[in-house]
């Protein structure tokens, strides 16, 4: 071994090491420069809501560059005065999820751009890659050193494995067994470091791929859950479709991408440096023509290289649409699994076969044609890379050798050229494999275009979304005179209303309008109370905007007009998110949303009971209380004959539609909040349970905001939110007694006689 870190040094020595070590240097800090520092936050200027950082208590807290304390962002007591200012008009919105902070009304491109090598796609990368490697001392920048130098590393190996093999030919032309034999151990012996480095630079890209990947993930989880925006995106903004595939898929594929082509262009510029030095010094040895030979090959590259680029079809844009059918492919799959029940129902197989065929059909014909433009293209860079490289090769090797002046006539002359023409074909194949592999590694580029495209607009949505700035379709603004009218800038609807937190525990609504994300008015000028005890029963036809005053009220939605009064949410470290091992809250939740079809969650029993928080285990008290919750909803059975409370199932496919239901009101009972949004959350229910349920709930103290078309539970609530579905609503005291006199029947049409 000593001997063969000898050679490796006289090999080194003659390659000038001080400039490749200079380079390889180089090229790592280069590395570290473009991918270490992250990008640091702009102030937003003053020109709308949301230029204050809201906390979960409703405080207002001035971002950098705007206003102190709930002043106007102009500066410390100054006013702006722009018409879109909340401060100015008087109206500072304490709304901490419909305004957050750092929100612009920049408006999107109009046309979206094709993924190429272009100046988008380095700025998209170098955000992206301020993500994967936030600092110098990170953990990923130390796996990026290491493969940098085991990169490094290898081409030493690979130089010194040629001259080696141009030695052994030598001695073999020369006759000199003893040297041939010391020499054929040496290249055995430097087989077992050479294939060291080739398994440590595969490892190095597969572990950076994989730090790439979490911290890529970690940062989209924080946008994603932060804002409720995991709901916002698909559900008030438009610009993603299944931000499921690309937040796993096309992560993954991008990160592995990216680890792979940072050692595809690494490696072969380091071969091609220390390899054309070594070349020129055994060309000089030969005492032939030094610069003819490269002259020629780096014109005859640079040509062909030009020639490809030009006739290299759109790779990024053809994987992005490749990845978006892949995703749409997936969505119709995942689809059919989660209603799969409703399907055999209905009979729909059919269609549903239909749409399966479509959506694959589709992603076929795309990768046919991806396939049909690879056909020519890559039989032209075969032709360049393999036949027209290799003849230039062999020019190369014989122009020393046809231009040198040292006397061929000796046999010692003739082993010199054996030794050389051995170890400059070997070199010269490295050579060949390191720009064949740079000249391939385009396609990888502009294929990673597609993908940093739509990881980077993922990333971007979801700060936006974040931010409280959703983009979807919207319908056409009501003409003037309507009951309300949406106020639109830049083309984007933009919300008016004022919500206000208040000390008290009840809900004020004045004129507060009831808008759809696509918005459409559905009521205007909502004005109710509700005070904690006053139960209120919410009815009318369906699409009225029944539930969708829940979720103007939760802050699912934006009020876009009139003043929001609710309750100051706990500002508890467990409630704000602000520390993750914070204990968990012990005050009652103020709202506690009950839907129709409930969700149950992976995890035992009882943690359907107490979601969304999560008991210990050994908790007996919990247990002892869930157990009873459980009773109370007759439960009790459905327990014992599954096993007990912590007993894990696929609780979605176990429990039948009336147990999710009593779930969901075992929930209710567990977390016992102020109020209850009961959202048809017993239609699936005994009406005989469902009254027991009801009068357990009112004995608990839980004030009940109901949507539900029994009347057999209407006598617990003491008002009634009426619509009417033509925009006009009434808020009235429940008479009992004209609830309870029966209603004429539904009127329905005579049948036609026509099948």
């Amino acid at each position: 071994m000593p001997a063969i870190l000898s050679k490796i040094r006289e090999q080194a020595s003659r390659v000038q090491p001080t400039v490749a070590l200079g380079v390889g240097v180089g090229v790592a800090l280069a590395a570290c420069a473009l991918y270490g520092t992250r990008e640091k936050k702009q102030p937003p200027p003053c020109q709308n809501n949301n230029n204050y950082k809201v906390a979960k208590n409703g405080k207002l807290h001035c971002v950098e560059g705007g206003g102190k304390g709930g002043e106007c962002g102009a500066g410390c007591g100054e006013r702006c005065g722009a018409a879109q200012c909340a401060l100015c008009r008087g109206e500072a919105d304490t709304d901490n999820k419909q305004n957050i902070e750092d929100a612009d009304d920049t408006p999107l491109p109009e046309a979206p751009h094709t993924p190429g090598l272009n100046m988008e796609f380095v700025k998209q990368i170098i955000s992206l890659a301020k993500i994967m490697v936030p600092g110098v001392r990170s953990h990923e920048a130390a796996i990026l050193f290491c493969h940098t130098m085991c990169l490094f590393t290898r081409t030493f190996l690979s130089i010194y494995v040629a001259s080696l093999e141009g030695s052994i030919v030598k001695h073999i032309v020369q006759k000199d067994m003893r040297s041939f034999a010391s020499l054929l151990l040496q290249w055995f012996g430097i087989a077992v470091p050479a294939t060291f480095i080739n398994s440590m630079i595969r490892y190095l890209e597969s572990k950076l791929a994989l730090a790439f990947r979490t911290r890529l993930v970690n940062h989209a989880y924080e946008l994603y859950f932060k804002n409720q925006t995991y709901y916002r995106v698909s559900n008030l903004d438009a610009r993603i479709e299944n931000a499921d595939h690309r937040l796993t898929e096309d992560v993954s594929v991008f990160t592995t991408s990216v680890a792979h082509l940072y050692s595809s262009l690494t490696k072969p510029c380091f071969d091609l440096l220390l390899i054309v030095l070594t070349l020129a010094t055994y060309s000089n040895k030969m005492k032939g023509n030094i610069l003819m030979g490269p002259s020629i090959a780096t014109v005859v590259i640079c040509l062909t290289g030009q020639l490809l680029r030009v006739l290299s079809p759109s790779f990024g844009a053809l994987a992005g649409e490749e990845a978006r059918m892949r995703a749409n492919l997936r969505h119709v799959h995942a689809r059919l699994i989660a209603h799969a029940e409703e399907v055999a129902f209905y009979g729909g197989h059919k269609v549903e076969l239909g749409q399966l065929q479509d959506a694959y059909s589709e992603l076929c014909g795309q990768m046919t044609s991806v396939f049909n433009k690879k056909l020519w293209y890559v039989m032209l860079e075969q032709f360049f890379m393999k036949y027209v490289w290799s003849g230039t090769g062999m020019v190369m090797l014989a122009l020393p050798i046809l231009t040198g002046t040292s006397s061929g006539s000796t046999t010692q002359g003739i082993s010199d050229r054996a030794e050389y023409m051995t170890t400059s074909r070997n070199l010269l194949n490295s050579a060949a494999d390191a720009i064949e592999r740079l000249m391939s590694s385009y396609k990888e580029i502009v294929t990673l275009a597609g993908y940093a495209e739509r990881v980077s607009d993922m990333l971007v949505v979801f700060s936006e979304v974040a931010r409280g700035r959703c983009v979807r379709a919207v319908h056409v603004a009501p003409p003037a005179g309507a009951a309300f009218s949406v106020t639109f800038r830049n083309g984007e609807p933009v919300p008016m209303g004022k919500i206000i937190y208040s000390d008290d525990l009840a809900i004020r609504l004045r004129n507060v309008p009831i808008v759809t994300p696509a918005c459409d008015v559905v009521a205007g000028g909502v004005t109710l109370d509700i005070e904690p005890g006053s139960h209120l029963l919410i009815i009318g036809p369906n699409g009225c905007g029944k539930s969708s005053l829940f979720r103007i009220v939760s802050g699912l939605w934006p009020v876009h007009g009139g003043t929001l009064q609710v309750p100051r949410p706990c500002a508890c470290a467990a409630c704000a998110d602000e520390a993750p091992g914070a204990p968990p809250c012990r005050q009652r939740p103020i709202m506690f949303y009950l839907p129709q079809r409930p969700y149950m969650s992976m995890g035992s029993l009882i943690d359907q009971v107490t979601y969304p928080a999560r008991v210990a285990p050994g908790d007996t008290e919990a247990e002892a209380r869930a157990s009873a919750i459980l009773d109370r909803v007759h439960l009790s059975a459905c327990a014992a004959r599954h096993g007990g409370l912590r007993v894990t199932r696929d609780w979605r496919s176990t429990l039948s539609g009336g147990e999710k239901q009593r779930m969901a009101m075992a929930r209710m009972f567990y977390h016992r909040p102020v109020y209850a949004l009961l959202d048809e959350c017993t239609s699936a229910v005994s009406m005989e349970t469902e009254v027991v349920m009801y009068e357990a709930a009112v004995r608990e103290g839980i004030t009940l905001l109901s949507i539900t078309h029994r009347p057999s539970v209407w006598k617990y609530h003491k008002h009634v939110l009426e619509f009417d579905g033509a925009g006009n609503w009434s808020y009235r005291p429940l008479d009992k007694e004209a609830f309870a006199a029966p209603r004429p029947p539904l009127a329905l049409p005579e049948p036609s006689g026509e099948n």
